[in-house]
C-alpha cells in the first residue's frame, strides 16, 4: 500500500495545465516545373514578414552556397546571387550578420541550413529595420533531400498560413475528458454496489480482497499530508528533472499498463469471457490473465521505445493514460463529501500557486508547474501524464513538428474523485436516477467548456481546476442541499468500520426523489 501510495503522489505532483505552442512556423515550397515538396521552415515576423498564402508567395530560383556560412561576401560573386533566393549553413556569426550580407550581394532571401533543432531566428532590436529581405531557418536534412528530389534547378516560395486558435482537436479532448470522468465514476459506483452485494451475502472475505486493492482518504490529517507530498515532489521534479524524468517515465510504464490490464479485465468479466486454468506446482494460473498481461505489457513497452515519436505514439499515450486515469478513480476512495471538499480545495490552492505565484521566485520567470510539464529542454524527455491531441488545422506548423493540445491527467483524475463519490452515493441512496453522478458530471462538462472558452478568449493555457473544481463542488452541494441530503452527503461513510452493526445512510423505505421534486 505504501509503494502505491507513493506512486500516486509522483503522478499527482507532477499533473498540468491545459497549454497551447506559441510557434512561428512556415512553410518553404520547393518545386521545379514538374515535381513540388513542401518543407518546414522557421521564421521571425520581426524580420520582412512572409504572405499568408501560396498564391499570394513570390517565386525565386534558388542558389546553394552550402557550405558556405556567408558571414561576409569573400568568395561569392555578386551576378551568381543577385536576384535570388541564397541557401547558405548555420555558422556562428549572428543571423543580422549573415542577412546583410545576402542583402548586400542582391539576393532576394535566405535560407539558412542547420543541423541542429530550429530556434526561431533573432537579433538585437536595432537590426531589425536594416534587413529587408525574408529569413527563414530550414533542417539540412531537408536540403539534402530537395538537393536529390530536383537537382538544381529548384524554386522556392515562402509563405506563414495563419495559426488558428481554434482548432476541431478542441472537441475530440473535451470527449476524452468527458468519457474518462464519467466511465471512471460509473466504474467506482459498480464496484461499490458489488462490494455491498458481496457484504450482504454474507462474502466479508470477498469484500476485504476488494478494498485491500484501494487507496482510503477518510481523515483531513491525510489529504494534507498527501498535497504536502504532492508540493514536495513537484519542487524536486523541478530541479532534478533530467533524472527524475527518467523515474516517472518508468512508474508510468509500469502503473499504465497495470491499469490496462485491470481495465481490460474489468470488460472480460463484463462481456461473459470465461477463464481458462492450468496448474503448476500447485499453483493455479489463468490463461486470459496471462494473456491480458502479454497484451498490456507489450503496449507499455513499445510506447516507452518509441515515446519521442510523434507522427503516431500518442495514440498509445492517450490509450495507457485513459486506462491510469480510469483504475485511478476506481482505486482511490474519498469517504465523504468533507474529505472531496478539502482535497479539491488544496489542489485548486496547489495549481494556482505552481502556475500563477511561482514565475514571482524563479530565473526565467516561468511558472514551476509550466516548466515541469514541458520539460526544460523543448526537444528533450516529456513526463508522460498527459493526454494529447495533434492540432488539425496547423498544417504549416506540422510540417515542423506535431502540435498538440495537452491536457493534464490531473484535470480528469482530480474532479473525477468527486464524481467517483457522488457515484458511490447514490449507491449508498439506492438512486434509480444516478442523480449525484449525472449532476457531477454535467458541472465537469461545463467547467470544461468555460476552461477551453477561456483559453481561447486569451490566448494562454489556463489551470483547469481553476474553472472545474468550484462548478463540480458547489453543483453537488446544491444537488445535496436541493434533496435535503446534505448531512448524510458531508458525513459519507467511513470505510474504517466494516461491521452490520453499521447504521444505512439513510432510513430504510427511503424513496428516491429527482431533484425537481425538492427544489
Amino acid at each position: 500500500m505504501e509503494v502505491k501510495g507513493a506512486f500516486i503522489v509522483a503522478f499527482l505532483s507532477v499533473i498540468s495545465l491545459i497549454s497551447q505552442v506559441n510557434c512561428q512556423e512556415a512553410v518553404l515550397h520547393i518545386s521545379n516545373g514538374s515535381l513540388a515538396r513542401d518543407y518546414c521552415i522557421v521564421y521571425n515576423h520581426s524580420w520582412t514578414p512572409l504572405p499568408e498564402t501560396l498564391n499570394t508567395a513570390v517565386a525565386y530560383p534558388l542558389v546553394s552556397l552550402v557550405p558556405t556560412l556567408l558571414c561576409d561576401a569573400s568568395g561569392v560573386q555578386p551576378d551568381v546571387v543577385k536576384g535570388k533566393a541564397l541557401v547558405v549553413m548555420r555558422g556562428s556569426c549572428d543571423f543580422s550578420q549573415k542577412a546583410l550580407v545576402a542583402q548586400n550581394l542582391g539576393a532576394t532571401a535566405l535560407l539558412i541550413a542547420s543541423n541542429t533543432t530550429l530556434i526561431t531566428p533573432s537579433t538585437n532590436e536595432s537590426e531589425y529595420p536594416k534587413v529587408h529581405i525574408p529569413l527563414a531557418l530550414m533542417r539540412y536534412r531537408d536540403f539534402l533531400a530537395a538537393k536529390q528530389v530536383f537537382g538544381e534547378g529548384m524554386e522556392v516560395k515562402l509563405y506563414a498560413p495563419p495559426y488558428s486558435k481554434i482548432d476541431p482537436n478542441i472537441a475530440v479532448m473535451l470527449l476524452i475528458a468527458i468519457v474518462t470522468v464519467a466511465l471512471g465514476g460509473y466504474w467506482s459506483g459498480a464496484c461499490e454496489r458489488e462490494r455491498l452485494n458481496s457484504y450482504a451475502a454474507g462474502g466479508g472475505e470477498g469484500e476485504h480482497k476488494a478494498d485491500s486493492s484501494r487507496v482510503f482518504l477518510y481523515s483531513t490529517l491525510n489529504v494534507v499530508i498527501f498535497v504536502i507530498l504532492m508540493c514536495g515532489m513537484l519542487v524536486l521534479m523541478y530541479y532534478f528533472y533530467n533524472i527524475l524524468v527518467y523515474i516517472i517515465i518508468a512508474i508510468f510504464c509500469f502503473a499504465s499498463a497495470s491499469a490496462l490490464f485491470s481495465c481490460l479485465d474489468a470488460v472480460m468479466d463484463k462481456i461473459g469471457c470465461g477463464t481458462l486454468s492450468f496448474s503448476v506446482k500447485n499453483k493455479s494460473f489463468s490463461v486470459r490473465s496471462i494473456l491480458l498481461a502479454a497484451v498490456c505489457i507489450s503496449v507499455a513497452v513499445v510506447w516507452g521505445v518509441y515515446r519521442n515519436e510523434d507522427r503516431w505514439i500518442w495514440i498509445l499515450q492517450n490509450l495507457l493514460g485513459f486506462a491510469f486515469c480510469l483504475n485511478f478513480m476506481k482505486t482511490i476512495t474519498l469517504s465523504n463529501f468533507k474529505i472531496c471538499v478539502i482535497l479539491l480545495s488544496l489542489l485548486l490552492l496547489y495549481d494556482v500557486f505552481f502556475v500563477f505565484i511561482t514565475p514571482f521566485f524563479t530565473k526565467n520567470g516561468v511558472s514551476i508547474m509550466v516548466q515541469v510539464a514541458l520539460g526544460p529542454d523543448a526537444a528533450g524527455e516529456k513526463i508522460p501524464v498527459v493526454m494529447r491531441v495533434p492540432r488539425f488545422s496547423a498544417w504549416a506548423q506540422n510540417l515542423c513538428g506535431m502540435q498538440f493540445s495537452i491536457l493534464g491527467y490531473g484535470d480528469i483524475i482530480v474532479p473525477g474523485l468527486l464524481v467517483a463519490y457522488c457515484s458511490r452515493f447514490d449507491v449508498w441512496i439506492n438512486s434509480r436516477k444516478k442523480i449525484y453522478f449525472l449532476s457531477c458530471c454535467f458541472a465537469y462538462f461545463l467547467g470544461m467548456v468555460l476552461t477551453f472558452a477561456v483559453m481561447l478568449l486569451s490566448g494562454m493555457g489556463q489551470p483547469a481546476l481553476l474553472y472545474l473544481v468550484p462548478f463540480t463542488l458547489i453543483t453537488s452541494a446544491i444537488v445535496a442541499g436541493c434533496r435535503g441530503e446534505m448531512r448524510q452527503f458531508w458525513t459519507g461513510t467511513t470505510y474504517e468500520v466494516l461491521d452490520s452493526s453499521r447504521e444505512p445512510l439513510l432510513p430504510e423505505g427511503r424513496t428516491d426523489r429527482a431533484v425537481g421534486e425538492s427544489c
